[in-house]
């Protein structure tokens, strides 16, 4: 798909952090802004992790920022979320070069990244952040326990122990262990959030928290559009064995983007 990225430095209210802004070749009107986060099991990988996805929302037509956050290595919970919200609330009064006036503020993130998305909008929710119009969930990490039926099916052993680890160290030893937004799959209170787009696939290691996730967002009131495609999950940064099938993953869900982007109020360009 024909998008392209910028190395940028962000301000926000917490100091500055960089980050890539990806753009594609036509974009909505307004162009919608994402903030996403990329994937890697909270502990691994960088921004350019999360290429993939960017890529695909970027090529829905959305202005797409991509930034570092803090690993929970030597940073757990609430340090990335805290972090990734005050880049969220920052937006429009820090990044209008990238942000028109009439722009629709979106939430995005995959695996790791799909836990702090969800757990940005129940934070924008909570502290009146009434921009936000959107949260994108792919594949999202969302409950800590690792037991689900498709966890123990589909997550290949060898990443097993890494993502167990990252929990362990995202909810450290502090509040992050009993905190909704730590694990918002545990959340008891959902009404009131933006609407929510969940994307999983059949073989995915996330797909029944996902599923039931989206279920009880639907129960409790909130917007919700669920798609379970076939096959494996090739955003998953670890997933090596589905990079085959990304080519048709990718646009598939850039299609599904678009769509949800146009239902908020954006608009496709005339031709």
């Amino acid at each position: 798909m024909d998008t392209h990225f910028t190395e940028e430095t962000m301000q926000t209210g917490q100091g500055s952090c960089s980050a890539r802004v990806y753009k594609g070749a036509s974009l909505l009107v307004p162009p919608p802004v994402v903030l996403h986060l990329h994937g890697g099991s909270f502990t691994g990988d960088s921004v350019a992790a999360g290429e993939k996805v960017a890529n695909a929302l970027a090529a829905a037509g959305a202005v797409v920022i991509s930034p570092e956050y803090p690993s929970a290595c030597l940073n757990p919970f609430p340090a990335a979320l805290d972090a990734a919200y005050a880049m969220l609330a920052s937006m429009r009064s820090r990044c209008p070069q990238f942000a028109h006036k009439k722009s629709l503020l979106f939430v995005a993130g995959e695996e790791a990244g799909g836990n702090l998305a969800a757990g940005l909008a129940l934070m924008a929710r909570d502290q009146f952040l009434t921009d936000l119009k959107g949260q994108i969930l792919l594949s999202p990490l969302l409950d800590p326990c690792l037991a689900t039926p498709s966890f123990r099916k589909f997550c290949p052993q060898g990443s097993v122990q890494s993502i167990a680890e990252g929990w362990q160290q995202y909810l450290g030893e502090g509040r992050g262990l009993t905190h909704p937004y730590a694990a918002p799959g545990h959340c008891t209170r959902l009404g009131g959030l933006v609407p929510a787009l969940v994307i999983t696939s059949e073989e995915c290691p996330m797909r029944d928290e996902a599923k039931a996730y989206a279920e009880r967002l639907r129960e409790a009131g909130v917007p919700v559009e669920m798609h379970v495609l076939p096959g494996r999950a090739a955003w998953i940064p670890a997933n090596a064995a589905a990079q085959e099938s990304w080519p048709a993953q990718e646009e598939t869900i850039s299609g599904i983007f678009s769509r949800f982007f146009q239902k908020a109020g954006a608009k496709a360009t005339q031709k």
